[in-house]
């Protein structure tokens, strides 16, 4: 049995398994157009806008519209137990799937409104967050304050980007192919430039549980939580899994932690749900216990 505490939950209420973990790749993607920023009413019209190509090039990995990615090669056929855990999944949170994120509130000529999320289906969202690929833009460079914004064309436009892959895919090819789609034959023939992140990591499906090892969770759970396992894939990335799982090709894969609802991993205010984590403790020990 190997443990990894370095996951997620999909609430507070009872123990989670993880069964699957994206994969990431990304790098940073400049455009240059000029040598240095020139008056916007004396270029614009003639000068492209950096902006602009970088609108162009980046329609080629994505669907502005939908925000799905474009090249075949970033996606996966989704295995059926992956599908029938999701359905399971959205049956156990349902809508507490959309409230752990916080969306932005407003009032629109007296009505109140929300920012949507992708989709409105918890199944499906589970899914597009743990077996789709998608596309962050984390950085940007070229941009003055805008306090600080003149009426200037500006001469270049930098964008960091994250690329989350579905579990099988190869981040490292990934990676190449980004490189070769956003480099090859630019508009206006503007230096675009795609450097790769080092670090590239392919993501994780777990091995098909034992018999004791699902009897053993569902035992763990209910003794410390009163309510059976729960499974879920996570949309982040824990590159070791991949090394744990060649490294010991036999072994059951325990692979939890207490990032649940709120806890905001790598944003303001991250936090770990003590009780949570007191619990888990001791449905691990427990389920150690019951090794065979």
């Amino acid at each position: 049995l190997v443990v990894c505490l370095d996951s997620g939950a999909g609430n507070y209420d009872q123990l989670w398994l993880t069964t699957s973990l994206r994969g990431m790749t990304g790098g940073t993607l400049k455009v240059e157009v000029l040598t240095e920023g020139v008056h916007s009413g004396d270029a614009s019209g003639l000068v492209p806008s950096s902006f602009r190509i970088m609108r162009q090039v980046l329609d080629r990995l994505e669907d502005s519209a939908t925000g799905r990615l474009l090249p075949a090669s970033f996606h996966c056929e989704i295995p059926a137990e992956r599908v029938a855990q999701a359905r399971q999944t959205a049956a156990i949170l349902g809508d507490d799937l959309f409230k752990r994120y916080p969306w932005v509130h407003y009032d629109c000529n007296g009505e109140s409104r929300s920012v949507l999320p992708m989709t409105g289906d918890p199944v499906d969202a589970l899914l597009a967050r743990t077996w789709r690929p998608t596309l962050s833009v984390i950085g940007a460079e070229g941009f003055p304050a805008p306090r600080d914004a003149g009426n200037v064309l500006r001469p270049y436009t930098a964008f960091k980007l994250s690329l989350r892959l579905p579990p099988p895919v190869d981040a490292v090819q990934a990676a190449q192919e980004m490189k070769r789609l956003l480099e090859d034959n630019a508009p206006y023939q503007a230096r675009v430039t795609f450097d790769p992140n080092e670090g590239a990591a392919t993501g994780w499906n777990a091995p098909a549980s034992a018999p004791w090892f699902a009897q053993a969770l569902d035992a763990a759970s209910q003794a410390h939580f009163g309510a059976p396992c729960g499974y879920i894939g996570q949309g982040g990335t824990i590159p070791l899994m991949n090394q744990l799982s060649e490294g010991f090709p036999t072994s059951q894969m325990m692979v939890c932690g207490v990032l649940g609802p709120k806890s905001n991993a790598h944003g303001p205010n991250e936090f770990l749900h003590v009780p949570y984590a007191k619990k888990l403790t001791a449905a691990v020990a427990e389920v150690i216990a019951r090794m065979p």
